[in-house]
């Protein structure tokens, strides 16, 4: 944590060093590149995939700052020459220090200005000097570019400007002129095998060449893959795409036509193989799997049985119902040979959890013949696996907290490569806010949790659906069951949960989730602790009834006094608070608030999620991201209350063992986009999310509702601090059944592990549909929407690889709580700035 906060500090020091002298390294006779410049066809060109050719590029700047050229800049050339230089120019130093710290602790010095240097140089920049070699390659590498854009008689030159004769500073000019463009002629094909040439003439309408377009050698790349998996997947066995595939095009003709015309022919040879001192030919021809093999325990195994048209090998038992085994499987005995077969099997085995990667080979069945014999090779997991994880938090309700989890694993419970998981969870934290006994206490609030998990790698259904999720989208059923205890924690929750759902994945970036049942019970213990918890809401209430003199002019007791203060207001004995008053409709709400937030709520829900996801990788910084959800709540027992004549409250709504049932629907629509902008990353995020009570329910249960503000939405907002509408932070957690959200954000490098960001937050929550009446909280027609908040800031980052550590600080440039009129940048500064410390990114 010390070299972290070092880091920082050297970092802020940064900030500072505008005027530094970026040529403090630069030595006499050589130029600091500080610019590049392309120029085709007298047109200043910015593309980035040509201005990545140049093998110089100049030191990274922030803001037109060299900052790590400036930091590398700081290191010590020869910090222990310098360092020796120092403790001898005084004759009495050394010997001084000596006697002061120890000899040991004087080199421990010495080595520590050495390793600060390094330090230094490792995360700054050394400058970049020209070296025209490296630019004549530069030139070449512009040119062969082009060659392979078509343009193959272009000419290239470059020129280096420098800046001042003393200033050690200059740019290079690189120049290109492409001259004409070569098109391609007629497309001919020459196969030597007679299959072959019949599944290209099946295919060849996707070529990626095609007559009449310009020569790109990209585009012949990519037919040669397109051809190569084509193939791989139509039965040819051992395609070898870089020997056999060929396009020939005669030079000389090239160079002699004035058309600028080139005709391509289409060459595949067959496959060649050693047969000792020379190569035996062989024509390329479809293969077929005739015959597939299972190792259920790696290749060990003697036994076997045979399972529609499968043979499944295993040692002294099988431990796998053979069905589970064959469901995971897409090579089929009799298919025609396909790659993406194999790639498949070796996804939805690994996708069991039950067995490591997988080994999958082919061997021909009959030397003389083309048919094939599929092993595969599975290597069991441990039958049981135990895990164990920790972690520290800061939240609004605890000042600090430990929690800790643990899980035990049981694979293939019921021979079917199923999973059950037990996990127990817990936690304890501290907070100040709570008073009484354990206020004094370390640890004075706690959780506690289990859950039950069991995953079945198909779906589990009483109908057949294979025919509508095959297999190949790696079906899957999860059943969970847990439960929640907490203690001094808001209103002491208790909760019961049971999901099933179903998991499907139609292709690489799609993906399904239907939660078929969704039951969640949630029970309030300690109720009474309400005012206590919720203290702007009880303080809104004692101040009404301070003013009316209720009941001698004292603060209101907790909670006997607070609940028969509001008794007495809406049965109309406090004189000081008519029906028809202000005061009269705010108890009035705070009591409908007390009633919905202390009431236990059981919530019977199912519910579809599809997600669409083109993310290659975690470095992938250019993709999209859609998820819509839809929910459904309470619309089953309604249908079996017209059944079953169930007892109702007061208001007329159904009880299910004593607790009113959420009735909703609910949609959720959320969006992502990142563009890559070399360096940098321009992310977006797009969120809509409307919960409409209707029913047996008036409003929505506090955990399905939305809120605004915090870390990873409006940052210049703390969490649930914004909205509802123009409302201003009436409640402690403010929450309502409608949102709307953007954020844009701006990432770059700053150097070495430090990232910087600069943001856009904007949305708010309404009450839509619902009991809230509040003219100020609801949504009432788009005009609304001048109600979204905007927040707008700078952050910044460090990158530990394995995760990011976030630091933003966010300014509240639109406050629609504001006045009209007095919106916009009245709390632009740091006073009124919200700063939030995250882990990774918060979209």
């Amino acid at each position: 944590m010390r070299n972290f906060s070092a880091k920082i500090t050297v970092f802020l020091i940064i900030l500072l060093l505008s005027s530094c002298n970026a040529v403090k390294r630069v030595k006499d006779g050589e130029l600091l590149l500080t610019k590049n410049t392309i120029t085709i066809d007298d047109k200043k060109e910015n593309d980035e995939v040509i201005s990545n050719l140049l093998l110089q590029q100049p030191n990274t700047s922030v803001l037109s700052i060299p900052l790590r050229l400036h930091i590398y800049n700081l290191a010590e050339e020869n910090p222990d020459s310098t360092y020796n230089a120092w403790l001898d120019r005084n004759p009495k130093r050394r010997a001084r220090l000596n006697r002061r710290y120890s000899e040991k602790q004087v080199n421990e010095l010495g080595r520590y200005k050495k390793g600060f240097s390094n330090w230094l140089k490792r995360t700054g920049e050394a400058p970049v000097i020209i070296d025209r070699g490296r630019t004549l390659k530069s030139t070449q590498r512009l040119q062969q570019y082009f060659n392979f854009e078509g343009y193959f008689n272009n000419k290239a030159h470059y020129s280096i400007d420098t800046v001042g004769k003393k200033a050690k500073r200059a740019q290079v000019n690189y120049f290109v002129e492409k001259g004409n463009a070569y098109y391609l002629d007629t497309i001919s094909s020459n196969i030597a095998s007679k299959e072959l040439d019949s599944i290209y003439q099946l295919h060849k309408d996707g070529s990626f060449i095609k007559q009449g377009n310009r020569f790109r050698r990209v585009n012949f790349e990519a037919e040669r893959t397109r051809l190569a998996n084509i193939f791989a997947n139509s039965g040819i066995y051992r395609f070898q795409p870089n020997t056999s595939i060929n396009f020939n095009i005669e030079r000389d003709t090239v160079a002699a036509n004035k058309d600028f015309l080139m005709p391509v022919e289409l060459e595949i040879d067959n496959f060649y193989e050693r047969d000792g001192d020379s190569l035996k030919e062989i024509e390329y021809k479809v293969h077929t799997v005739k015959k597939v093999n299972i190792f259920s325990e790696g290749r060990d195994t003697l036994n076997y049985v045979d399972y529609d048209n499968y043979r499944i090998y295993y040692k002294d038992e099988l431990k796998y119902k053979p069905k589970a085994l064959t469901d995971v499987v897409a090579i089929n005995p009799g298919d025609v040979y396909k790659e993406s077969d194999r790639s498949l099997t070796t996804q939805q085995i690994s996708n069991l959890r039950t067995f490591k990667y997988p080994n999958i080979n082919y061997t021909y069945v009959d030397s003389t013949d083309n048919q094939l014999s599929a092993n595969i090779y599975l290597s069991p997991r441990p039958k049981f696996s135990l895990g164990f994880d920790t972690d520290v938090s800061h939240s609004n309700i605890q000042d600090f907290g430990i929690s800790f989890s643990t899980s035990l694993i049981t694979r293939n419970v019921f021979k079917g490569a199923e999973t059950l998981e037990f996990a127990v969870r817990g936690s304890l934290g501290s907070s100040s806010d709570l008073t009484g006994e354990t206020e004094n206490q370390l640890f004075n609030i706690s959780e506690v949790g289990g859950d039950i998990r069991l995953n079945f790698p198909r779906i589990f259904f009483p109908l057949n659906t294979d025919k509508l999720i095959p297999k190949y989208m790696l079906p899957e059923t999860r059943i969970s069951i847990g439960t929640s205890f907490q203690n001094n924690i808001g209103l002491d929750r208790q909760s019961f949960n049971n999901i099933l759902s179903y998991n499907w994945r139609p292709n690489a970036f799609k993906r399904n989730t239907l939660e078929l049942v969704n039951l969640e019970f949630i029970r309030n213990v300690n109720i009474d602790n309400f005012f206590n918890v919720y203290d702007n809401t009880f303080n809104r209430l004692n101040r009404i009834a301070r003013e009316v003199g209720y009941p001698a002019g004292d603060d209101l007791v907790i909670p006997t006094e607070a609940d028969q203060f509001i008794s007495d207001v809406l049965s109309n004995q406090v004189p000081g608070v008519p029906q028809d008053s202000d005061d009269f409709r705010e108890v009035r709400s705070i009591d409908e608030l007390q009633r919905r937030l202390t009431a236990d709520n059981l919530i019977f829900a199912s519910s579809f999620t599809h997600t669409r996801n083109n993310r290659q990788g975690f470095d992938d910084n250019s993709f999209s991201q859609f998820r819509i959800k839809l929910e459904s709540a309470g619309n089953l027992l309604s249908g079996i209350a017209r059944i079953i004549d169930f007892n109702k409250d007061d208001e007329g709504n159904n009880l299910v063992f004593g607790v009113r049932y959420s009735q909703y629907v609910k949609t959720e629509i959320d969006y992502i986009k990142y563009w890559d902008l070399g360096n940098d990353v321009l992310a977006f995020r797009s969120f809509f999310g409307f919960a409409v009570p209707f029913g047996n329910a008036d409003n929505i249960p506090f955990s399905q509702s939305y809120f605004g503000g915090g870390s990873n939405d409006n940052r210049a907002w703390e969490v649930y601090t914004l909205g509802p509408g123009t409302t201003d932070n009436i409640n402690d957690f403010n929450e309502a059944n409608l949102k709307i959200a953007f954020n844009l954000e701006y990432r770059f490098n700053v150097f070495g592990s430090f990232k910087g960001a600069l943001f856009a937050d904007a949305g708010n929550i309404w009450n839509a549909l619902d009991d809230v009446e509040n003219e100020q909280a609801t949504f009432d027609d788009f005009r609304s929407l001048g109600e979204l908040a905007l927040g707008t800031g700078f952050g910044l980052r460090y990158d530990f690889n394995f995760f990011v550590l976030r630091f933003d600080v966010g300014f509240k440039t639109h406050n629609p709580a504001n006045p009209a009129g007095r919106r916009w940048f009245r709390e632009f500064n740091f006073r009124n700035a919200v700063y939030n410390i995250g882990i990774n990114y918060p979209f």
